[in-house]
Order: C-alpha cells, then structure tokens, then sequence
C-alpha cells in the first residue's frame, strides 16, 4: 500500500551570528553541566542562546521525563512562536517527545513562519511532526545536553560537521564518512527517516510518513536484534517502505552484536541501494543529517549529496 509521494519540504534558513536560538527539553531530563557546556559552545559560535523555563525540572510523577507533559510542551511551543528565535534545539532524546504531539497548537506555529528543529533519537517524532503539520525540513542531529557536544571535550568533528550545516551548509552537501555500499546503485529522494523504534511508534498516526519516493536514513540505540527485526517487521508489513528509493543506515550503539547485519539482511530485499555505516545517530563521530531534503544516494562511493544546502 504506496501512500503519497514524497516531496522536499521549505528549508529554514541559515544561522548568523547574533541570531536568537532556543534550547528547550522535551524528552528527558537534562544534565546541569552538560547543558551548561553545550550553551556555552552556542555562545561561542555568537549565538544568544535561551533556554526554556523547564529546562531543568523532573516530573516527579514520571522521573524519565524532563517535567509534565504540558511545561514541556509549553516551553517548546514558546520557543516556536517567539519571532525573535532562529531555532529551536532540543537538549536531549530520550523518552517523552511523542506524549507533547496532541498538546501543541499547530495552527500558532504555522502562523509563526519557518523554524529551524534540531535534535535526534525520540525528537524523530517532533521531526516527523514538524514535517507533517508544518511543511518544514528539519536537521537530525547533536543536541546541547546530549554527549558529543555536552562531555569534555566535546567531539570535534561533530561539532565542526553541525556549525557548518547551521552556518554555511553549502560547504557540507555532501555528506560521507567511511560508508560501505552492501547493494549496489544510486537513488535519488528526500530524506526521511531517524532513530527506526521512534519511527515504529508513529504507526498509525497522523505524523506517519512512510517513505514512498524517498531516500531512509535510520539508526537506533540499545535495540538488540530480535527487538530490531520486530520494529523492521512493523515498518515493512505496514508499508512504510513502500516506495522506498534508497537506504542509508547509521549507527547501532549498544544494540549487540548482529545488528547492523541483521538490518542489512531483513531490508535488502527492497531491492534497493543500501549503504550502512554513515557516522549519523548515537556515535561519535555524529554527522548533521537534513531531513525534508531531496538528495542523491551513490551507493558505490558511500555518499549522499544534497541536491540544494540543508538550510536556505
């Protein structure tokens, strides 16, 4: 069952310095010196940074959760339609962004014009949120509170990788990073996709955008591989990859030995080009991945080339 094609959605423009950025938490709690850290690398970059009223609270009901479902959604919201604010990044994944969907008044944020979304792990639910009610691309990448820009020292490439998808995006159209082609070919679509137990979570609801005319781009964290055939088998038997132009895989932290063979092995008969090791998701190092952005998948030379910067 091929739902709708797939089209590249409107790219926020580009940061400068001086620009307003938001960091908000939506999912779980941040860590004090981490965030603390990872403003201060904004700050660098000669960006006012904001950060959310709740930043730093807990729910004391559901202590994995960053504060209640409604502070959360309201600092996200008030970041959205602040017209002073560029962008809004999300501290840190976790769990907990899909619960803030139905709170938010999609219709002000529309009005509020094109925003920049920043995040990856449980923010693929905001991803494909934004997508859907909004029409605006949006960048899976490191968040301020998150490890590779919030240790000491944060990592360097993807640091450098992120400022310059923020700044100057023409300078990294094409994105590589000693990816290996497992079936050969290039394809071309927009990117779609993110951390694959997230994207499962959408089944069946309004933010769902299966991949039909589009290039995956899929990780995950700590999903060993019978979890990880079970969510595929979930995409797959739903039609999510109905259409489906290419695959890009990225990283499969803490998921066990076989995960990424068993990812390959249960999507390569898609028929498909497919190429797995992209530094994107929950590694070091972390590449910026545009999502909403049509690109050209090379198979054989392990790249995608975005076919426009990822920001206007």
């Amino acid at each position: 069952m091929t739902g709708p094609r797939l089209s590249a959605l409107v790219r926020p423009r580009r940061l400068v310095s001086g620009d307003t950025v938001a960091v908000v938490a939506t999912s779980g709690p941040l860590l004090p010196e981490r965030l603390r850290r990872g403003v201060a690398l904004l700050d660098s970059w000669g960006l006012r940074v904001r950060v959310g009223a709740h930043a730093l609270d807990t729910d004391p009901a559901y202590p994995f959760l960053a504060g209640t479902d409604d502070d959360r959604a309201a600092d996200l919201a008030a970041a959205w339609c602040d017209p002073s604010v560029a962008a809004v990044l999300i501290g840190r994944g976790g769990s907990g962004a899909s619960r803030l969907v139905d709170r938010l008044d999609w219709s002000a944020m529309r009005a509020a014009g094109p925003k920049l979304l920043v995040g990856f792990s449980d923010v693929t639910v905001l991803h494909e949120a934004v997508a859907t009610h909004l029409g605006v691309a949006s960048l899976f990448g490191p968040m301020p509170a998150s490890v590779v820009l919030g240790e000491v020292p944060p990592d360097a490439a993807s640091v450098e990788h992120l400022r310059h998808t923020l700044f100057d995006p023409e300078t990294v159209q094409v994105i590589a990073g000693d990816a290996t082609g497992v079936v050969p070919g290039r394809a071309s679509g927009v990117l779609v996709g993110g951390t694959v137990s997230a994207l499962a979570s959408t089944i069946g609801t309004p933010e769902s955008r299966p991949a039909n005319g589009g290039i995956a781009v899929l990780e995950d964290v700590g999903e060993v591989p019978y979890r990880l055939d079970s969510l595929l088998t979930q995409l797959l038997r739903t039609g999510w990859f109905d259409g489906v132009r290419g695959v890009v895989l990225g990283s499969w932290t803490d998921c066990g030995d076989g995960a990424a063979e068993l990812v390959t092995a249960r999507l390569g008969d898609l028929g498909v080009p497919i190429v797995t090791g992209l530094p994107f998701g929950h590694c070091a190092p972390q590449l910026t991945i545009p999502l909403g952005v049509a690109a050209t998948l090379d198979a054989g030379a392990g790249t995608l080339t975005l076919h426009e910067p990822a920001l206007s």
